[in-house]
Parts: structure tokens; sequence; C-alpha cells
């Protein structure tokens, strides 16, 4: 935990809007896909899954109506713009794309949390460990879906943040 609150560099209120238009892209990717993946998930293994991917989505789109509301405070425009959906016939790739992506939401939540602290937005820090808690919901569900242990995201690399870092901000898609 020590070596997570060092990594986690300051950031201007401008860069936060950046960085939380990122974690709203990534929202709308969420939504888009447990919609589609709830409806297309076949097989009597998967309709537990496939109903709670359901619930998911409507989760999902209260957190983007949060960061959102979180992006117009700060003075920013909110992106209407998803990250990409990835897509597959196989109900396992499904479920592993949807936690790959609540890995890195949830490790990047946890860096907005410290962010906001760090600019003496307390409330602001509030509504994200909110939102970071279901997503952490959402990770157990998809790792006990696929029959695994949930994954420790303090300890992998993230990839859209770095891309940030590198170039000096956040990159939206």
């Amino acid at each position: 935990m020590a070596d997570e609150k060092k990594s986690a560099e300051p950031v201007t209120r401008e860069q936060l809007v950046e960085l939380l238009n990122e974690d709203l892209a990534r929202e709308y990717q969420a939504i888009i896909a447990y919609v589609v993946y709830s409806q297309v998930l076949k097989g009597a293994e998967y309709m537990a899954i496939a109903k709670e991917l359901e619930t998911h989505a409507g989760e999902e789109l209260n957190h983007a109506l949060i960061v959102s509301k979180l992006i117009d405070y700060l003075g920013g425009s909110p992106t209407v713009t998803a990250k990409q959906v990835k897509t597959s016939e196989k109900a396992e790739e499904m479920l592993r794309f949807d936690l790959d992506n609540e890995n890195e939401t949830v490790r990047n939540y946890r860096e907005r949390v410290r962010q906001c602290e760090a600019l003496g937005e307390y409330a602001m820090a509030e509504h994200i460990r909110e939102i970071l808690k279901q997503e952490q919901e959402h990770q157990i569900d998809l790792a006990t879906a696929l029959g695994e242990d949930v994954p420790d995201v303090s300890k992998m690399k993230g990839k859209d943040d770095q891309a940030g870092r590198d170039k000096g901000q956040a990159t939206l898609h």
C-alpha cells in the first residue's frame, strides 16, 4: 500500500479533468460491454453471470453520471466517446475482457482517490470511493465466474495513465 501512495503523482485540476474523462470513457465502454455480453452469453453455466452483467450495466451508468458531474464541477466537459469494446464469440473471452477492464478501472480509481485528496477535493474522493466499492464487487463477480482469484491490481502496470504520464497528459480514446 505504501508503494501505491508513492506512485500517485500530483496532478492539476485540468489534468484531473482529463483523467476523469478517460475514466468516463471506460464507464461508457463498460455499459456497452455489459449490455451486449449479458444478452449474448449462452448456456446454463452462464445464466447467473449474464443476469449479474445486466445489473452491472445499470451500476456503470450511475458511475458515468457521477463522473460526469465531477468533471462538470471541475469546469470540464464530459467526453462523449467510449473506449473500444472488445467482442468475442466465446463466453470465457467476454468475461476475461470484462475482468481486464475492471482491473484497470479499480487501479485507476484508487489513484483518482489519492489525486483528489492531494488537491483537497475530499468530497470528490468520497464519490470515487463509492464507485470503487462497486467496481471491486464487479471484479469479484467476474473473477468468480472465471473460477479465479481476484487479481492484485496494485501489482499491475497501468495502460492508460502510464501513456498519459509519458506524454504529460491523459490520452482520450
